[in-house]
């Protein structure tokens, strides 16, 4: 089984991180850069729960419903990548499967990896401005 915890940990640090943020922090560009990951793992969660088909833009809701729209897209993603790891388990061993079942784990990689970095980047720009 797919262990999505650190995703799901990470994304739900980074909301709280951006709910507490003062109007001026968001302002500066803390929000634009939540809306911006908020938006890439929503497209991660469509892709992968529709391959194939077109993904759809998440809309900007301003700057104070960002932390919110980056959890609801982080756990969005947290529960398409448990359900497509489930279904590779459930195809079995060989060829294409095999390969389905390696797709979750580095979509995950990649995706805690860029909430790591966008949580970094606002962490050196915040104490840059201080």
């Amino acid at each position: 089984m797919l262990d999505v915890m650190p995703l799901q940990t990470t994304v739900d640090a980074l909301a709280d991180r951006l709910r507490a943020l003062p109007q001026s922090a968001l302002r500066r560009g803390a929000a634009a850069e939540g809306l911006a990951l908020a938006r890439e793992l929503a497209t991660r969660a469509q892709l992968i729960e529709r391959p194939g088909a077109p993904a759809r833009e998440l809309p900007d809701a301003g700057i104070f419903a960002v932390g919110d729209q980056l959890a609801v897209a982080g756990h969005d993603l947290v529960e398409a990548l448990r359900a497509s790891a489930a279904g590779a388990v459930a195809d079995g061993p060989g060829g294409a499967e095999a390969d389905a079942k390696t797709a979750p784990a580095t979509h995950l990689a990649e995706a805690v990896q860029r909430v790591r970095d966008t949580a970094q980047s606002e962490a050196m720009t915040r104490s840059a401005r201080m």
